[in-house]
């Protein structure tokens, strides 16, 4: 054992009042201060340890309360008893610098420093490039996987026959439980550096248990901020470390053994969800998914979560059932497409110019797009072409991707947009109207969503629209999509939310509709018609629909 006795650095603290006068007290700061470490492992053949990296620090002072030691590699421990173990992590052998504090009434502080060199054998490179990324300086981020079952879980630590130490035997989360939607805010950043993975949360708060929150006497299973746990925020070293518990040693999740590493977060920290731990054994990892176990001291807790690099969406809805991606020339797929044809009823019922036709050159497909033009006939008139699935697909909820670049000459009004499959036998608007995009004629930085139906309540038409500034949109091709629930409909372009309508059972929007793409002309939301128009078109690259 090495023992060392050095300058002792004494922190003194001055308080001042202008009236009124307090006592702290006896503000003598620690002295004779001792501090030692061993090595563990460490003989003559081996004098830097035997590759574990484990350190025993010993330390004792006159009047101390408590001890304090920064290990000298990012990591900093209280040490009440004055006896502590630390790992050092880096591999192979290092120096390193421990400042060890005793802690005095008041604050005072007295600290020597300690030099060690030590030997780490440990190491999962493979699980530092898929936590991070490969190359120094990538950054990964990490989310709850709050679409899978279990991303949060409960089970014994050590007890059960049966295995159940090595797995949520207790508990597990259902998708997206509404109880726990503020850690879905949260998300975990870790970082390759040249000194090895920093990392860091976005929130500033975390998830507490009601079996944690009683021993911290605050209120259970909810959010709490730095007021409850002041070590959530910062940068935190992470330290990779063999696995030792029962459960990474010797039990199975979903059949298979544990990863056998470990890795601790710094200086208290946490992986969203605090339960007094900031060791976390990695049950298993890919470049896609953590899934991890971390025990509750003093406890037979063990907490499970699994995270994933994709953030989840509540309405996860990745089955493609229907697209068309524009790829043969020529006139649309007839199996897909249909037409409205001639001026309809009073312009359409909005007072529009156009006349509608199924004419190459008024809607083809060419290099790859859907050209929908509108043009100037010569007579005063304008011909266009208004696209539908009517009859031929119909569906209800879902996601729904359009890749288009909009026309850019004033009067033109182009719209994508749905129309429930009732539409032939209730008429409009019982049917109910999705206008996911508009855009007026006079107002090409701006783009409109909208959505129609017949109020029962009050016997009249009900609305709901939102005008958003957007600029490019005829200049360049954008991604605009819907997403349509039975709770909500929300309207994006390039993942820029513009529209969100709260859904429910007394609307129309909780049934099939039908697709739309056209130009109109002039009308409610075209305007006045440029003089010297002669075409423009709405291009589509793709549309795609989702469940």
């Amino acid at each position: 054992m090495k023992t060392l006795n050095l300058l002792t650095l004494l922190v003194a603290f001055v308080f001042i009042s202008c009236k009124d006068k307090h006592e702290f007290g006896d503000l003598t700061p620690p002295s004779n201060v001792n501090a030692s470490f061993s090595i563990v492992g460490a003989d003559n053949t081996h004098p830097h340890g035997d590759g574990t990296g484990l350190v025993n620090f010993v330390v004792t002072a006159q009047n101390a309360i408590s001890y304090r030691v920064d290990f000298g590699d990012g990591k900093t421990e209280m040490a009440p008893s004055g006896k502590i173990q630390h790992r050092y992590t880096k591999v192979g052998t290092n120096k390193f610098t421990a400042v060890v504090s005793a802690v005095g009434a008041g604050g005072s502080m007295s600290s020597v420093s300690l030099e060690l060199e030590v030997y780490s054998s440990f190491s999962d490179a493979e699980a530092e490039n898929m936590l991070a990324g490969k190359n120094v300086g990538d950054t990964k981020t990490w989310y709850w996987a709050a679409n899978v079952a279990g991303y949060a879980g409960l089970g014994p630590q050590e007890s059960g026959d049966n295995g159940e130490y090595g797995y949520p035997a207790w508990w597990q989360a259902t998708p997206f439980d509404a109880t726990r939607t503020c850690m879905f805010e949260n998300s975990f950043i870790f970082t390759h550096t040249a000194n090895g993975i920093t990392y860091k949360q976005t929130a500033d708060h975390v998830f507490i248990p009601g079996a944690y929150a009683e021993v911290l006497g605050v209120a259970k299973d909810q959010c709490h901020g730095t007021d409850v746990v002041p070590t959530i925020t910062g940068e935190k070293q992470v330290s990779f470390v063999p696995s030792t518990s029962k459960a990474a040693t010797q039990g199975k999740y979903n059949n298979k053994a544990y990863r056998g590493t470990a890795i601790e977060l710094s200086n208290g920290g946490m992986l969203g969800w605090w339960v007094g731990a900031s060791t976390y054994d990695i049950i298993s990892l890919t470049d896609t998914q953590l899934i991890v176990r971390v025990m509750q001291p003093n406890s037979q807790y063990a907490w499970y979560h699994i995270f994933t690099t994709t953030k989840p969406s509540e309405n996860n809805f990745t089955n493609l059932v229907w697209s068309d991606e524009f790829n043969k020339a020529g006139t649309p797929d007839a199996t897909k497409w249909t037409y409205d044809l001639g001026k309809g009823s009073n312009g359409w019922g909005n007072n529009e110019l156009q006349t509608y036709t199924k004419d190459p050159e008024n809607v083809k497909v060419e290099n790859g797009v859907l050209k929908i033009t509108a043009k100037a006939d010569g007579s005063g008139g304008y011909t266009s072409a208004r696209l539908k699935t009517e009859g031929l697909y119909g569906f209800k909820y879902g996601k729904v991707e359009i890749k288009a670049k909009l026309p850019a000459a004033k009067g033109t009004w182009p719209a994508m947009w749905f129309l429930g499959n009732n539409f032939a036998t209730d008429g409009w608007p019982k049917c109910g109207e999705i206008d996911m995009l508009e855009q007026k004629g006079n107002k090409k930085t701006h783009i409109l969503g909208a959505c129609h139906w017949y109020d029962t309540d009050n016997n009249h038409q009900g609305d709901y629209d939102k005008e958003t500034e957007f600029a490019n949109t005829s200049a360049d091709f954008h991604i605009y999509t819907m997403t349509w629930t039975e709770k909500k409909i929300i309207f994006a372009v390039d993942n820029q939310n513009y529209f969100e309508m709260n859904n429910n059972d007394k609307l129309p929007f909780n049934q099939k509709f039908f697709l739309i793409f056209n130009i109109a002309m002039g009308g409610s939301l075209g305007g006045n018609v440029a003089a010297n128009f002669t075409e423009d078109s709405l291009e589509i690259d793709y549309v795609r629909i989702y469940q």
